[in-house]
């Protein structure tokens, strides 16, 4: 399983991928309605965070406890850091 993470400049996207690629096994994003109640603006450290642990939520309710971190060339700071540590702090390992 694989967590890709993609970002505009106005949301931040992330899900789990199938180990062969074929198929989207949990998914979230700023644009989900959950997360548009809490998070007004999606572009920003607090909207990733959110995010990450909604993805963390989803996939544990999947089975799914390991994934692959995939930030899709992106570097590692910001809201996909934000992401990735939300996602470790509600108990996804990777």
């Amino acid at each position: 399983m694989r967590l890709c993470v993609n970002r505009s400049n106005c949301h931040i996207y992330a899900q789990i991928i199938s180990p062969c690629g074929g198929k989207v096994l949990a998914s979230a994003s700023t644009l989900d309605t959950d997360v548009r109640k809490d998070v007004p603006n999606g572009g920003n450290k607090a909207a990733a965070t959110t995010v990450g642990r909604l993805i963390a939520e989803r996939a544990k309710a999947a089975g799914i406890e390991q994934v692959a971190f995939d930030r899709s060339g992106l570097q590692y700071h910001g809201r996909i850091q934000a992401l990735a540590e939300a996602a470790r702090e509600a108990g996804l390992k990777f």
